[in-house]
């Protein structure tokens, strides 16, 4: 069996809750935002603090360049980056497991990794949002306006600390249309495709 199973997901898209799946499926760890308290843990610091930096990236799309440790005069976004590196390195060494985003494909690029990529329809996104939030149809436009912020900002990250192009084929194994088939398909998809790999 492949040994990790890396998610990378558009916004409402689904991925983490069919990394989940697929981790049951098979009785393998699943991580998400455990990696957080893990890698606050490995650079002691409070986990509010480390995902307070860990947004602030997200936020400004750039790296927190104001605040520095006195030690190494290293952004505190990159000693975070580096940290959940670590964990996830750590945790490719404990055993199969599924790690939802955290750039763990490139973060684990010479790991025998199957690397996952999902993606939807914004407009399917949007409605799937709404519908798990208990929202009404006029939050929509405003609901589609957070996708795309949250889609621009996943990709902004991936492409400062990897180099690479976020949601681009190549870069993965198998990209699936997470919301055409549905998620129980995706899974089906996916260890099919483990199967047929051996």
């Amino acid at each position: 069996m492949t040994k990790i199973i890396t998610i990378s997901r558009e916004f409402g898209s689904g991925g983490r809750q069919i990394g989940h799946m697929l981790a049951e499926k098979l009785g393998i760890p699943f991580y998400d935002k455990e990696l957080i308290k893990m890698a606050a843990d490995d650079i002691d610091i409070e986990e509010h603090i480390f995902e307070m930096y860990d947004q602030a990236f997200m936020d400004k799309h750039e790296t927190v360049h104001d605040i520095l440790t006195y030690t190494y005069e290293v952004p505190m976004s990159d000693q975070i980056f580096m940290a959940q590196s670590r964990v996830i390195h750590r945790l490719a060494q404990h055993g199969p497991c599924v790690i939802v985003g955290r750039c763990a494909d490139m973060v684990l690029k010479d790991e025998q990794c199957l690397n996952l990529y999902f993606y939807a329809n914004v407009k399917k996104r949007v409605q799937r949002l709404l519908a798990l939030d208990g929202l009404p149809e006029e939050n929509a436009k405003k609901v589609e306006q957070k996708v795309r912020e949250v889609d621009q900002k996943r990709k902004d990250y991936y492409q400062y600390y990897t180099g690479n192009e976020w949601g681009k084929p190549k870069n993965y194994h198998l990209c699936l249309d997470s919301l055409k088939a549905g998620m129980d398909a995706c899974v089906a998809a996916v260890t099919a495709y483990m199967a047929y790999l051996g």
